[in-house]
């Protein structure tokens, strides 16, 4: 049987390239023919990405501030597009075809047997899109339309979202999601064919991850700290540096932007995905705002500590340490520098994993099935 799974597999984030690979693996565990539709955004391709990301920050004020933030930014994200486009041929399979908008899929459908919405927060904004159809599989007709953890990103929707989404899920016939707010929210729209299930990352064991991160020429010289921060937060810069210096300890900071190079710590800058793994398996603390750092944190059972996105965003931070009992990893104030040492009961962390690994399969296998 073949599935294909669409996803925004192809921006330059580490996570999201990832759980691609996680979910594609997966499906193909289970005996399925998995392949990742090839769905890129025209306003997420290359080409685009500076004039895109410009929209909401402070340069969005006027032509001449654009025109300066884009003959900044281009070599930026040309150089990250480029890097991960490397990346995903060597880590994905996609379809024959590569699509930019609604439209071509529709007019080319890539034909599977079963069409799934994969995971990480595409029901939510997109671009300056409230949501992007495309991703609930509005170019299917009559064949098994299933979600596999799938994500909103926030607790609460837009408003066109939150009018529409009965219809944009009415063809689904099993929706797993990846957040309890997630299921939350579709039951108070009276979905029920509904559950919730583990990040795609996490149905890969600690050992498939770290025979990935041994696939590099690293070695470790010495103690570090590791910070993976996606949103711009100066109290986090400044925590990470003092706490850097309570464990007389180096701060390495992984990011695919050059820029970040005027953040705390030594930049290690658009590392391979198998380089990335490499600095999680061997971190002696991560700090980070990033949902799938929190999770490579737990698959290679650290010392971590999440730092909150400012932007409310943080509801799927919040959903794995509820489901793992270890919410206490939350950074609640700027001058603790000992939370992070206390104990994580690992063993039976990772037991609760397993059992929700054995979960999510089953419901993932049960939704191809039936």
């Amino acid at each position: 049987m073949k599935v294909g799974v669409i996803t925004r597999h192809a921006v330059p984030n580490y996570g999201s390239l990832l759980q691609s690979y996680a979910t594609q693996v997966a499906l193909e565990r289970m005996g399925y023919d998995a392949e990742i539709i090839d769905y890129i955004r025209n306003d997420e391709r290359a080409e685009n990405l500076s004039k895109t990301l410009v929209k909401g920050k402070k340069w969005d004020r006027n032509l001449i501030t654009r025109m300066i933030y884009n003959a900044i930014q281009m070599p930026n994200y040309s150089k990250m597009y480029k890097k991960f486009e490397l990346y995903r041929k060597d880590f994905l399979k996609v379809t024959e075809n590569t699509y930019k908008d609604l439209e071509q899929l529709k007019e080319n459908m890539p034909e599977e047997d079963v069409y799934c919405s994969g995971s990480d927060q595409i029901w939510g904004r997109i671009g300056q899109d409230e949501y992007d159809e495309a991703y609930f599989l509005e170019f299917v007709k009559n064949k098994k339309c299933i979600a596999y953890s799938s994500s909103f990103g926030k607790t609460e929707l837009n408003e066109n979202l939150d009018k529409n989404l009965n219809n944009l899920l009415k063809k689904y016939s099993k929706i797993l999601v990846r957040e309890k707010s997630a299921k939350e929210i579709l039951e108070k729209h009276n979905i029920k064919n509904v559950e919730q299930v583990l990040d795609p990352t996490l149905l890969l064991s600690q050992n498939e991850w770290e025979e990935l991160a041994n696939k590099t020429n690293l070695k470790k010289k010495e103690k570090y700290i590791l910070i993976y921060q996606l949103h711009a937060n100066k109290e986090f810069n400044n925590y990470a540096k003092r706490f850097a210096k309570s464990k007389n300890m180096k701060l390495l900071r992984l990011s695919p932007s050059f820029y970040h190079i005027t953040r705390s710590g030594k930049l290690i800058y658009l590392p391979t995905q198998y380089e990335l793994l490499w600095y999680f398996k061997n971190a002696d603390y991560i700090l980070t705002d990033s949902f799938h750092a929190t999770v490579f944190s737990i698959i290679f059972n650290k010392k971590f500590i999440d730092i909150l996105p400012l932007n409310k965003t943080g509801t799927r931070i919040e959903s794995i340490l509820d489901l793992l009992k270890i919410d206490n990893r939350i950074l609640e104030d700027y001058n603790d520098f000992n939370s992070i040492d206390k104990n994580i009961d690992y063993e039976s962390v990772n037991k609760k994993l397993e059992e929700e690994k054995q979960r999510s399969i089953e419901l993932l296998k049960d939704a191809i099935e039936n």
